[in-house]
């Protein structure tokens, strides 16, 4: 087996036992055994990676990180949640949402308790550069705020532009992946200049680890996938895949249906026929090819802030790690 892989699970490993031993409140039930579900719920631990692999690539080591890596994935799972409420979401990884599995106000509630308990793990970190790292990593849950309101309110436009779109991703989804980069270089006591090519690394694999997600949503086989297909068609979400065929497409018919879907004027109960006449139309007009070459773009950018750095273990670990991520299939 690649011995990055297995580095990999190594640490996947560690990171979910405190995950689930992270919690030791029992009372009030109503709040605690949700917090604990949700904590419970796996996932691939894409985040606190990015942070551990980003120290070691300094010099730092897994000991040095774990407690920050431990409060970014809580953090993350404080996303979701509440993303989950804003999208009426029933399910998360397979399993019932807190809001749908208890009610809405222990969904908002176990969120809010998420950013706490984020913080109490990150400020176990043994780093003289502390207070550096609270700083990010507060700035960190401002732009990701920010980048899920204007998720939200490209929702409603009738209008919004690719560059709209990857200001919204880059503040959505990359801005915790280079908060993740940041805080494990600045635990790994890196210089000024590696904190930044680590920060633009993570900033690029973002971008390229979104679209991908958008490419998914639309070509994955349901099955691997887990949910099903054009379901962001069907949310009404303005990917970068829906925003550029507005830009590339010609045909009357074909334009007509993507400015209906886009200005919300089409019925949400979008049928299988209508999604596969969208798949269609992407791939007549190499919107899917476009965003396959942005998700190679973004990541070959990604990958050359790492030529930067010293440690060629480190480095090849996090190239990996990148061709990992965008060479999945859900």
């Amino acid at each position: 087996m690649n011995k990055y892989y297995d580095r990999y699970i190594n640490y996947k490993t560690q990171i979910d036992e405190r995950l689930f031993n992270f919690i030791e409140e029992e009372h009030p039930k109503s709040l605690y055994e949700p917090l604990k579900y949700i904590l419970s719920g796996g996932g691939k631990r894409i985040r606190p990676m990015i942070l551990i692999f980003c120290c070691e690539a300094i010099g730092g080591t897994i000991e040095d990180s774990i407690d920050a890596a431990v409060a970014i994935e809580i953090l993350h799972n404080f996303t979701l949640v509440h993303d989950d409420i804003m999208d009426n979401a029933d399910t998360r990884r397979g399993r019932a949402t807190i809001h749908n599995k208890w009610d809405l106000n222990i969904a908002i509630l176990a969120g809010d308790e998420l950013i706490g308990l984020a913080y109490k793990s990150l400020l176990m970190t043994n780093s003289p550069n502390i207070g550096e790292i609270a700083r990010v990593f507060t700035n960190g849950i401002i732009e990701v705020c920010e980048g899920q309101s204007y998720d939200k309110e490209f929702e409603s436009r009738e209008s919004v532009s690719v560059s709209e779109y990857l200001m919204m991703i880059r503040k959505k989804t990359s801005k915790l992946l280079e908060t993740c980069a940041a805080v494990g270089a600045y635990i790994g006591n890196g210089s000024p200049e590696q904190v930044e090519n680590l920060m633009n690394y993570a900033k690029n694999l973002g971008l390229a680890f979104q679209i991908q997600d958008d490419l998914l949503d639309i070509t994955a086989d349901e099955n691997a996938f887990g949910k099903k297909i054009g379901g962001d068609i069907v949310e009404g979400k303005k990917t970068y895949l829906l925003l550029k065929a507005n830009e590339v497409v010609t045909g009357e018919s074909e334009k007509k249906l993507i400015s209906e879907i886009i200005e919300n004027t089409r019925d949400r109960d979008i049928s299988a026929q209508a999604i596969q006449k969208i798949k269609e139309i992407y791939s007549d007009y190499n919107v899917i090819d476009s965003a396959a070459n942005e998700v190679k773009n973004y990541t070959l950018k990604a990958d050359s802030y790492l030529d930067e750095l010293d440690n060629s273990d480190a480095k090849e670990m996090l190239k990996w790690f990148s061709k990992m991520l965008l060479s999945r299939n859900f």
